[in-house]
């Protein structure tokens, strides 16, 4: 990595990996007083998901405990970011899905993820403006599954306990794997 690279990635924080505590617990609602942290936040998150490459992180991911997750679904560089803040699901529909979901803290790991096909969800924009969007397909799964980290759930808690841990162990094998590969400084 030259130098150029190190003082350019210097703002993007780095994601977190499971097993990481903090991506268990539940982040809190955030509030008038978090406003400025979030402005500064959101760029930060965007270039640590677009740099990983992801479609959707949540600031737990980043080690910040907070309601606020940030998503971009677009496809190739026809960029479309969206910002959810305190995000909350107010309905489901009955009609259960399912789909291949990965995630950044459980890098290389996929798994079918059973999820409801439609949702309503209610979150305030980045200037606190109260919204509301229906979601269906990959947006609805997407939203879901961010939610989840802010909750402290994580994808592979959805699985039954015996894929979930051959997901877990195989993450464990490629990061030590990983490890011994990286050459010492």
């Amino acid at each position: 990595m030259s130098a150029t690279t190190d003082i350019a990635d210097a703002g993007i924080p780095e994601i977190l990996i499971v097993p990481d505590k903090r991506l268990r617990m539940k982040a809190r609602r955030v509030v008038g007083a978090d406003r400025d942290d979030v402005a500064e936040l959101v760029p930060r998150m965007f270039a640590a998901m677009y740099r990983a490459p992801g479609i959707g992180l949540a600031a737990p991911q980043i080690g910040v405990s907070l309601r606020l997750v940030v998503m971009d679904l677009a496809p190739d560089d026809q960029k479309q970011p969206m910002v959810m803040i305190n995000p909350e699901i107010t309905a489901r529909s009955e009609e259960l899905v399912s789909r291949e979901e990965g995630c950044l803290s459980l890098p290389g790991q996929y798994a079918e993820v059973i999820r409801p096909g439609q949702i309503s969800v209610a979150f305030e924009d980045e200037d606190g403006k109260k919204r509301t969007i229906d979601a269906d397909g990959l947006l609805a799964a997407c939203i879901q599954h961010e939610i989840d980290h802010l909750d402290g759930v994580l994808f592979v808690d959805h699985l039954s306990a015996l894929k979930r841990n051959m997901i877990l162990r195989k993450l464990a094998k490629d990061l030590r794997e990983k490890a011994a590969r990286k050459p010492a400084r």
